[in-house]
């Protein structure tokens, strides 16, 4: 795939944009007055591989909470304003990492020039988000339905308004709930601008539906080239969004983040519970975040051409089951003591991985 050629911005030490490796996002939902459930949740989400982490900061109480949470956050920060500029600027004052906003919204002129002037004195972006949602009714009123081109002028309106006061340090989200109307959406406007695009698709569902909407709608943009940061939204716990996102991304070879499993479905054919056997070893190597490729082939028909590609691979026989060892095979284990001895050695593999890597650097140094 190529990539879409697009501007690069600072979210904190974060580069969006340009030849950035894509960046994954999620939001706390925690109440953000309560400071320490907020500060739990962003490191849960860092932990989990978040490269950047939005904020709701909708009143003065949050905004005084805003400036506890990013002094002790490690991860860079997104303040979330709407309507009220008098929080962007607070929260700018607070040294967000970034300001989510839509220009059109926060007021009458002289306070949009105060809070990109505030946001060019302090070199914070802004992230212009666009939602189905919530068009303007003078939109509504013209295309009678959303559409990507009323989310393409509703995009547009607010980029004119930066662009009008010499800002363009600034990404641009246009999302919808509807999966053709997004990528449709996000296609019309990569032609249009040359600033990164944060992809979504807004209020996608619950864990499964949420999941799916979105592999479909970001990984068809993805595949065009186009996006330079994503958020899963699902109505699950903002980890989930963060692990989904990271799926994606890695089964497009896109970026890769802890281990990549290649496991059969099952069938008659299986040697050894499969499915059992990946649901243990999921839940036990969650801790990683080494890249590994490793086939967990419950047969013969499958599992020594999959193996064969693998830093570790199992392939299911009786009475015992064979591992392969960076592609050839080396040993047969009994399906009892298969899951430990999978982890066990997955874990060496990356600590002798590591430890090489340590070395090769120490000798060129």
């Amino acid at each position: 795939m190529k990539r879409r050629v697009s501007r690069k911005i600072f979210v904190g030490n974060v580069p969006v944009g340009g030849d950035s490796p894509i960046s994954v996002q999620s939001m706390t939902n925690t109440k953000t007055p309560d400071v320490d459930a907020t500060l739990d949740q962003i490191r849960k989400l860092e932990e989990a591989g978040a490269d950047i982490v939005r904020v709701s900061v909708p009143d003065q109480e949050a905004a005084d909470a805003f400036y506890k949470i990013k002094k002790e956050s490690q991860v860079p920060l997104v303040a979330d304003i709407h309507f009220d500029h008098m929080m962007a600027l607070e929260a700018i004052k607070a040294k967000a990492d970034c300001i989510r906003i839509n220009p059109g919204n926060i007021g009458k002129e002289n306070k949009i020039k105060e809070v990109v002037s505030a946001c060019k004195d302090n070199g914070i972006p802004i992230r212009v988000g666009v939602n189905a949602g919530s068009l303007e009714k003078k939109l509504q009123i013209k295309y009678g339905e959303p559409n990507a081109d009323a989310l393409v002028e509703s995009a547009l309106s607010h980029i004119n308004i930066l662009q009008k006061l010499n800002f363009d340090d600034f990404k641009l989200s246009i999302k919808a709930s509807d999966v053709a109307l997004t990528i449709e959406s996000y296609r019309k406007i990569a032609k249009l601008i040359e600033q990164p695009l944060h992809l979504g698709i807004t209020e996608a569902g619950g864990f499964r539906s949420g999941t799916v909407k979105s592999a479909i709608g970001l990984g068809a943009l993805l595949l065009d080239g186009i996006g330079d940061t994503l958020r899963i939204s699902l109505a699950s716990d903002p980890v989930d969004e963060i692990k989904v996102g990271w799926d994606i991304l890695r089964s497009l070879k896109l970026r890769s983040r802890g281990i990549n499993f290649i496991a059969c479905p099952s069938c008659s054919r299986m040697n050894f519970d499969v499915i059992a056997t990946m649901n243990q070893l999921e839940q036990r190597l969650e801790d990683v975040k080494e890249d590994l490729d490793v086939a967990v082939i419950g047969c013969y028909v499958n599992g020594p051409g999959e193996s064969k590609h693998v830093s570790i691979g199992v392939t299911g026989a009786s009475p015992k089951n064979l591992i392969y060892i960076d592609g050839k095979p080396d040993h047969k284990i009994e399906s009892e003591e298969l899951v430990d001895h999978l982890e066990n050695l997955i874990r060496e593999k990356i600590s002798k991985d590591s430890s090489d890597e340590a070395s090769i650097i120490a000798k060129e140094v």
